[in-house]
């Protein structure tokens, strides 16, 4: 099993950055390696979603419950089924001097014990430079996107 964190401070309001991550079906339209999400159950603060995305080239494909913490500002995620045994983390967003820090969590197991000693260091970095594009995509977003003073 692998843990990676990434974090990116944002020039925008946590209800903001927040509302933007909870709309996960338009992250194709700005985050290159995400190919499509699908709401495919909604139900109150949870919804069940199918992921395509591709890392280096490799399609990975998911289905994942999401669940929405509006008052605390957090997203939950977890696997249901798909090309991983585990998947698992949250989005955070906090406060940080007027901008919204985010932070994104990824708790990961492929679930092939050979695979993970030959390559999990590559995996690893892979899904951290993956989070990281996430983040990083999102900030150019709600910065170009925010009215400026």
């Amino acid at each position: 099993m692998s843990y990676v964190e990434s974090s990116i401070t944002i020039q925008g309001t946590r209800e903001a950055v927040y509302e933007l991550a909870k709309d996960m079906e338009r992250y194709p339209e700005y985050m290159p390696d995400v190919k499509s999400v699908k709401v495919v159950e909604r139900n109150g603060n949870k919804t069940v979603t199918d992921w395509e995305t591709s890392v280096e080239e490799i399609p990975i494909c998911w289905k994942e419950t999401d669940e929405f913490d509006d008052g605390n500002l957090r997203i939950r995620y977890a696997l249901v089924e798909g090309d991983l045994d585990k998947f698992e983390g949250e989005w955070i967003f906090q406060d940080d001097d007027g901008k919204t820090k985010v932070t994104l969590t990824v708790d990961f197991d492929f679930g092939m014990p050979t695979l993970a000693e030959l390559i999990g260091p590559v995996l690893e970095m892979k899904v951290r430079e993956n989070s990281m594009m996430m983040l990083e995509a999102m900030k150019k977003k709600v910065e170009n996107e925010s009215p400026r003073s």
